[in-house]
């Protein structure tokens, strides 16, 4: 009887670990369509280059391997580069590796993946550990857009696979053109000048703070247009180059 009640519980978690990852059909093709708005086949093999803030950046992928890097200069003129791929993470400096504290590992880790991530948008939505449902439509600054609220999988989601994350898609041209998180603060992105580099579109972002802290990130769009966020920074990447 023990056996058979613990059969059924499990099947039972089994069951609610499916519904869980229940696909939305309608999401996932506005995705699709955004990505291959955006750069489509490209994405799966590309070799970029640019400068971002004080960072040299290198984004690599080719048959389904990546290679994320950044490299800076500090005052006394030690040179830092943190090289993140599928399989590892390595910081240098000066050429030589360094032994770093699990706390630090993260911290360097996230900051080129963090880079990475927000580049290489919305190709990143089509990543396995990302959950899609599609919130409704609305028209922002005179656009028609559908919204798609993002969370992520523990396995495989990253350090902040907690966080909540909300995209307007245009309806028509089927650009990212604006984006909300609220880990680190309500921020919301509007997509500004746009850049296209080994076939793959490049967007620089002007970066709002939500100064009503209790709204859900799907409803940042209305904070914004009521004049209820404050420009915090602007976003940008420079000096693009594809070395393929």
């Amino acid at each position: 009887m023990l056996r058979s009640i613990t059969a059924v519980v499990l099947l039972g978690v089994c069951w609610a670990c499916q519904e869980s990852k229940t696909k939305d059909a309608k999401a996932e093709k506005i995705i699709e369509e955004c990505i291959e708005t955006h750069g489509g086949a490209h994405y799966q093999d590309f070799d970029v280059s640019f400068d971002f803030r004080q960072f040299k950046v290198r984004l690599v992928q080719s048959q389904g391997k990546f290679s994320y890097e950044r490299q800076t200069t500090d005052t006394l003129n030690n040179t830092y580069k943190d090289v993140l791929t599928n399989d590892s993470f390595v910081r240098t400096m000066n050429g030589k590796t360094q032994e770093l504290s699990p706390k630090d590992t993260d911290k360097y880790r996230e900051g080129i993946n963090s880079i990475a991530y927000f580049v290489l948008l919305p190709y990143k939505l089509s990543e396995p550990a990302v959950n899609l449902v599609y919130v409704g439509e609305t028209t922002l600054e005179g656009q028609k857009y559908d919204k798609i609220k993002v969370t992520f999988d523990k396995e495989g989601g990253g350090k902040d696979h907690e966080d909540e994350f909300c995209y307007w898609i245009h309806q028509t041209k089927h650009t990212l053109d604006y984006l909300s998180y609220a880990n680190g603060g309500p921020r919301f992105r509007k997509a500004t000048k746009r850049e296209t580099v080994g076939g793959i579109v490049f967007q620089d972002y002007e970066n709002y703070e939500i100064l009503d802290k209790t709204i859900p990130t799907s409803e940042y769009d209305k904070a914004f247009v009521e004049g209820k966020s404050k420009l915090l920074s602007k976003i940008e990447q420079t000096n693009y180059v594809s070395n393929k």
